[in-house]
């Protein structure tokens, strides 16, 4: 029995190299071609990965700011209750308020500067291994072309 390396994609498991063995195709070099698609998967995956990672990063700061505004709801409730006359509790609301206010863009600019780092790294691995496929696929065709 086969063990299985790649539980989750056993298709990837498939030796494509033997399907195409008998396969001629003058002025191509086919092992070169299915070396190269194999570098594609492998970057498709890395970037995934990379896009995994931006991903929990995103949920953890958002999980941080959630506990981080919790425990300040409580302190500012407190002295809201505690202020004086009510226009001064009017003019604190409004200092709280603009304060929420402000820490509320500055998080969700924290949180999009994220996901964009994140995108873009994940799609600087495909543009990287597209330009690579790109050269590779024309070196096997001039490869081939030459036996």
């Amino acid at each position: 029995m086969a063990i299985n390396k790649t539980p989750n994609y056993p298709f990837f498991d498939v030796d494509v190299s033997k399907f195409v063995a008998d396969f001629k195709v003058p002025g191509v070099d086919v092992e070169a071609i299915v070396s190269s698609q194999r570098k594609n998967i492998e970057a498709v995956t890395a970037a995934n990965q990379l896009a995994i990672e931006g991903l929990q990063a995103v949920l953890r700061r958002q999980a941080e700011i959630l506990r981080q505004t919790l425990e300040e709801s409580s302190s500012l409730v407190s002295e809201l209750m505690s202020a004086g006359s009510p226009e001064d509790k009017v003019a604190k609301q409004a200092d709280i308020m603009k304060t929420a206010f402000e820490r509320a863009l500055k998080n969700a600019k924290e949180l999009t500067e994220l996901v964009a780092k994140s995108n873009a790294e994940a799609a600087e691995v495909l543009s990287k291994r597209v330009a690579e496929s790109l050269d590779e696929l024309k070196a096997a065709v001039s490869k081939g072309g030459r036996k």
